[in-house]
């Protein structure tokens, strides 16, 4: 048994409780950045008092969330986080403040943030005013649920989930480059919620002049859980009547070009609402690493790479990949067809010693497998 001043509880209690807040942490993945999707549980005497989970948009964040809604209640009582209490002056004041002047008796907190502003400071400060912090609890789920934060903060760059659509025989398009509807509806739909949980969704420029894809969350009522569309348009091809273009000022589109790509194409883009991005690069390979870089000062957390084999085997070679969902349809495509991965074999993403399978789940016909790093 763990005593705090407000009741005595399990640890049996301790997991149930750090559950649910990884629940609610869970409701804000995709929609916070730039800040991470936390959840927040306030607990006395076994009842759950205050609840909260980051908002739209990184503000409110959790802690506040559930203080607010726990009121008076939150005075001795237990508060489960899924990541250390912020402790610095960001555009709102510290979480960690928050915590001691409502009287918080115990916190129980997953994780040790990684953002160097933070890093302990925040429990520091919680055990300096008196206050009783356990780390570690639910922390393997929290990790999981962190990963864009974490990697943001340690890499200084996005963490990138691959979506690939493959053929029986390992295809991702008909010859030459066509496009082929490779998986059935249940996997289309699994794809939609895959994109309101990632931050930002990048296709390379062939796959906008093949496919003209929308690249929004067009599951019932989540169009606006829909992320940043990406492009890596070298040379700034995108055509103004494509979707993608045509539609900025309704969903944020944003181009990575080379160094030399037309400044009048750039004017016209940004005239209709597009962000534009210069980054390094040869011929019309553009530097991934710099780009991601890029995406990460801007906020991003989560990409989602789901465009063209090219771009698909360019973050494979770059080793930047994290995780990959494998959507497999018993359709046979025939010889002629775009592998999945251009110029190397599928083995070289999921045969990785950095990539183990994680799960695999039927999908109507389709057969999906998510992979991650060992």
């Amino acid at each position: 048994m763990i005593e705090n001043a407000a009741t005595a509880v399990s640890i049996g209690d301790d997991h149930r409780f750090m559950a649910l807040a990884l629940a609610l942490s869970r409701r804000g993945v995709g929609n916070t950045w730039p800040n991470p999707a936390v959840g927040a549980v306030i607990v006395k005497d076994g009842v759950t008092v205050g609840r909260g989970w980051t908002q739209p948009g990184g503000r409110p964040h959790a802690e506040i969330e559930a203080l607010r809604r726990a009121k008076k209640a939150a005075n001795g009582a237990t508060m489960y986080v899924t990541l250390e209490p912020c402790s610095h002056h960001g555009k709102t004041p510290p979480c960690a403040d928050a915590i001691v002047k409502a009287g918080i008796a115990r916190v129980v907190s997953a994780l040790e943030d990684p953002n160097p502003e933070v890093a302990g400071a925040g429990h520091k400060k919680l055990s300096d005013a008196g206050i009783r912090v356990d780390v570690g609890i639910g922390a393997d789920e929290a990790r999981q649920i962190h990963a864009g934060h974490i990697t943001r903060m340690r890499e200084q760059r996005p963490h990138v989930t691959l979506k690939l659509a493959v053929s029986a025989d390992g295809k991702a398009g008909a010859a030459g480059r066509k496009p082929v509807a490779i998986t059935g509806e249940s996997a289309r739909e699994r794809v939609g919620l895959m994109r309101a949980k990632n931050d930002a969704i990048l296709v390379g420029i062939g796959t906008v002049l093949a496919d003209d894809p929308h690249l929004t969350c067009r599951l019932p009522g989540m169009l606006d859980r829909s992320p940043v569309r990406v492009i890596l348009d070298a040379r700034l091809r995108a055509p103004l009547a494509s979707y993608v273009i045509a539609t900025m000022r309704e969903s944020p589109t944003w181009l990575f070009a080379g160094k030399s790509a037309s400044p009048v194409a750039e004017e016209i883009l940004q005239e209709r609402g597009a962000r534009v991005f210069r980054v390094s690069g040869q011929d019309a390979q553009l530097d991934l690493a710099e780009a991601l870089n890029i995406l990460s000062e801007q906020g991003i957390t989560r990409l989602m790479v789901e465009g063209g084999p090219r771009v698909a085997a360019s973050f494979v070679a770059a080793s930047l990949v994290d995780e990959a969902v494998l959507f497999r349809s018993p359709k046979i495509i025939g010889d002629d067809g775009i592998d999945a991965l251009e110029a190397m074999p599928l083995e070289a993403l999921i045969g990785s010693d950095g990539l183990r399978l994680l799960a695999s789940e039927q999908l109507g016909a389709d057969t999906v497998e998510h992979f991650g790093r060992a």
